[in-house]
């Protein structure tokens, strides 16, 4: 930002902070925490299914809860989906091919929602938990990883496209959905 001789900020350069609302340091900070907070989470969560990590079912009780979804092969969709949250997850908190990323947490959460639907909205059985980690992979798979990732040392990701994501997201729903219509 450039200041002008009384002190106060110039007006290309106040305008540009207030269009922004925050110092790019305090968005790229923001996004890291949220990548983090919501990749960890959902790395975990892959962990519990594949292997029974942080009080999980493992592969064979996941296999379990997928066939008595309705899902066939119960065990290969358990790894499926525990690989998507695992991978998606942990790109999500390292800002690795963050579009990607995104887009895998998505397909999961479109299984999850469509599971839960009939429980209402607010948990224990409601989908309010499975909304708001697929908003939040939107958020992530179209915005961008902010400066603190990975994808900033990656040439084809480091300048982050919003249509890249967008593309990202709208596969990780169509992968999602074809894995849904799986379900008996």
């Amino acid at each position: 930002m450039s200041a002008s001789p009384l002190g106060t900020l110039s007006r290309s350069s106040s305008h540009a902070v207030a269009e922004r609302g925050v110092p790019p340091y305090v968005h790229d900070a923001a996004l890291l925490l949220l990548r983090v907070a919501l990749g960890l989470t959902m790395a975990s969560h892959g962990a519990q299914k594949l292997f029974g990590w942080f009080s999980g079912v493992g592969l064979d009780g996941a296999g379990r809860v997928f066939t008595s979804a309705g899902y066939p092969a119960g065990k290969a969709m358990a790894v499926m989906a525990g690989l998507s949250e695992v991978l998606g997850g942990v790109g999500l908190a390292l800002g690795l091919l963050t579009s990607l990323a995104g887009a895998a947490v998505v397909g999961v959460m479109v299984n999850a929602v469509a599971l839960k639907w009939g429980g209402g909205f607010f948990a224990p059985s409601g989908v309010e938990y499975e909304l708001i980690i697929a908003a939040l992979a939107v958020v992530l798979a179209v915005v961008g990883p902010g400066r603190y990732a990975l994808d900033r040392h990656l040439p084809g990701v480091r300048a982050h496209r919003a249509g890249h994501g967008v593309a990202a997201v709208f596969l990780g729903v169509v992968l999602g959905v074809i894995v849904l219509m799986f379900r008996g």
